[in-house]
């Protein structure tokens, strides 16, 4: 597959260096790396990002996560391997993700299930997050660019 264009962070690169710097702030909690790789694979499923999909499985493999982890991000629920807190904040993930799905897009039983575990600059670490990959995502299928590339 061809891109349709160049990657738009590319043609405006002060795009590329606000959601650098949206990502660098999610980063920056006690959130654990490992939760925002998961958040970020499996909102690029969501969205059918292939690139995003690629990059983000090959980045939890690098970083060690075994692969049945890395395998089992679609089907999280029906999985033995995420913990409680993993799971919140994939609920989370997929709520954000499809805002018009429902009548209450992110209900307060997914809410208070994350606010639970995670302190507020936790849950603004989760949503920054959440919201920085769903922009990547959007850039990247819109365009069509292709695993493999800059993204």
């Amino acid at each position: 597959m061809d891109p349709r264009m160049t990657n738009p962070v590319m043609v405006l690169p002060d795009a590329m260096t606000g959601l650098l710097q949206f990502s660098k702030a999610a980063a920056a909690t006690t959130v654990p790396a490992s939760t925002h790789h998961l958040l970020h694979l499996r909102v690029s499923q969501i969205n059918g990002c292939s690139l995003c999909v690629d990059m983000h499985a090959r980045e939890m493999k690098q970083a060690g996560e075994p692969d049945e982890r890395i395998w089992a991000v679609g089907a999280w629920r029906e999985s033995p391997h995420f913990s409680d807190a993993e799971r919140a904040a994939l609920e989370l993930a997929e709520r954000v993700t499809r805002l018009a799905d429902g009548s209450d897009p992110v209900p307060d039983d997914v809410w208070n299930a994350a606010a639970d575990i995670y302190d507020e600059k936790e849950l603004a670490s989760l949503l920054v997050s959440i919201a920085a990959i769903n922009a990547w995502n959007r850039l990247n299928a819109a365009t069509r660019q292709p695993v493999g590339s800059a993204g």
